[in-house]
């Protein structure tokens, strides 16, 4: 049989022809076509020749075109100056290891805000007591409103205060949200409230009382939820000693004594009316 490309010569057993293998003779190879082996190809594969040229001055042309191709984009008057400054500071920081993209601009803010004082009624008030608890309430929701269907409501968690004021000497029981500082109770720690403890928990309490919190007197129900009994315990005690306190204060009867007041009532007392300066002579 004979071998593509190869003639056969008298006497020789022609080799079997196979796709993919290299004739020994030098005939034609699958593996090879295509290659050019540094000479331009028909299809494509090296640097066009034009007409005259060596594949060697093909070569040599196409790397000088690419060299300078790459050149031009790095310094050709195409860059935008800006750009061709910011490639330039930021080879020079990386040579000197500074940061990188740091940016040292100030803005100076459109509107000035002044900082304002937000008073919350508190200030003229001790804290007797204070822990944190989850409050209910019984009453309508948006939904029932005006059918006179009510039911448990989660009003927040927060701190429960009793408060004393400094001068009055009124306690009030007083809860804001925890993240909201919303108001969801606050009401006179009245001496005919009563506590009484919710059915099946030994850490809630129940109670009415007429809260101010939405800006109206209003009579609520509501349900005190502690994170266990002993501090439910410690709530309706101090709860029980602002409501004595109450009461007294109601009748009528003296606070805790007070030295300092005590000194300056008995020094009135011993002023007579002698005891007073002279007056200014009469003009003349």
């Amino acid at each position: 049989m004979a071998s593509f490309g190869k003639e056969p010569k008298d006497g020789d057993a022609p080799a079997p022809l196979t796709f993919g293998s290299t004739a020994a003779s030098g005939g034609f190879d699958f593996k090879s076509f295509g290659k050019t082996d540094g000479a331009p190809s028909l299809f494509g594969g090296g640097a066009p020749v034009k007409f005259g040229e060596s594949a060697a001055a093909a070569s040599a042309r196409a790397k000088r075109e690419r060299a300078g191709a790459r050149a031009f984009a790095r310094s050709g008057p195409s860059r935008p100056p800006a750009r061709a400054a910011a490639e330039k500071a930021e080879d020079k920081g990386e040579e000197e290891g500074g940061p990188e993209g740091e940016s040292t601009a100030e803005f100076t803010p459109v509107v000035q805000l002044d900082e304002v004082e937000v008073k919350t009624h508190e200030e003229d008030e001790e804290v007797t007591f204070k822990m944190r608890s989850k409050l209910f309430r019984f009453t309508e929701t948006l939904l029932n409103k005006g059918s006179g269907k009510k039911e448990w409501i989660e009003r927040g968690v927060g701190e429960v205060k009793l408060l004393k004021h400094r001068e009055s000497s009124m306690i009030r029981a007083l809860m804001r949200q925890e993240k909201t500082m919303k108001i969801i109770m606050n009401h006179v720690v009245d001496p005919r409230i009563v506590l009484e403890p919710n059915v099946g928990s030994d850490r809630s309490w129940v109670w009415s009382a007429f809260d101010f919190s939405e800006g109206d007197l209003v009579e609520e129900i509501f349900a005190i939820r502690f994170g266990n009994a002993e501090n439910a315990t410690k709530f309706k005690e101090a709860f029980g000693e602002a409501q004595t306190a109450m009461a007294a204060l109601k009748g009528g009867e003296d606070g805790p004594a007070d030295p300092a007041a005590d000194e300056a009532a008995d020094a009135l007392s011993a002023l007579k009316a002698g005891d007073a300066p002279d007056a200014a002579p009469a003009e003349a």
